[in-house]
């Protein structure tokens, strides 16, 4: 992450490398619910919130969770706003010089399902998406293919 971080709310504790020369490209990594993305005695830029899944166990989480089913209820606005703080990352980079095209957004678990989201609203091509171990979160909201 390149320049000023004090406007992203999210980049104050983000783990950042800085390349040796002058950044040309940026890799937005989110961790799974849970995680911090630091060391256990780093705290994370992430609310922690009651999570329904987990018994409602006040943890690290981007949105809150209600079921693993396809069909289950999904915290629509929590979704929406984590995904809006990461667009503000994404644009903090374009700000700073990184093209959208220059962009990969990823993640693991829930970190993956959000970036999947953050990327497919972005109003900006990104480089490439890497979702692992996700699923599309609000996907009745996306054109359905048919086989």
């Amino acid at each position: 992450m390149c320049g000023n971080t004090m406007s992203v709310p999210l980049l104050t504790d983000a783990a950042t490398v800085s390349g040796a020369e002058r950044e040309t490209a940026a890799v937005i990594f989110l961790h799974g619910l849970g995680d911090t993305g630091h060391s256990p005695t780093l705290g994370s830029g992430l609310p922690r919130i009651p999570v329904t899944l987990n018994m409602k166990m006040v943890m690290p989480s981007w949105f809150d969770l209600m079921g693993l089913s396809p069909d289950a209820p999904e915290d629509e606005a929590g979704i929406k706003k984590a995904a809006e703080n990461i667009k503000a990352l994404i644009e903090h980079e374009m700000k700073n010089g990184i093209p959208a095209n220059r962009i990969v957004l990823g993640g693991f678990s829930q970190g993956g399902a959000l970036s999947l989201y953050t990327a497919l609203t972005c109003p900006h091509p990104l480089a490439g998406i890497v979702a692992l171990s996700c699923w599309l979160p609000l996907h009745r909201a996306f054109p359905q293919v048919n086989h």
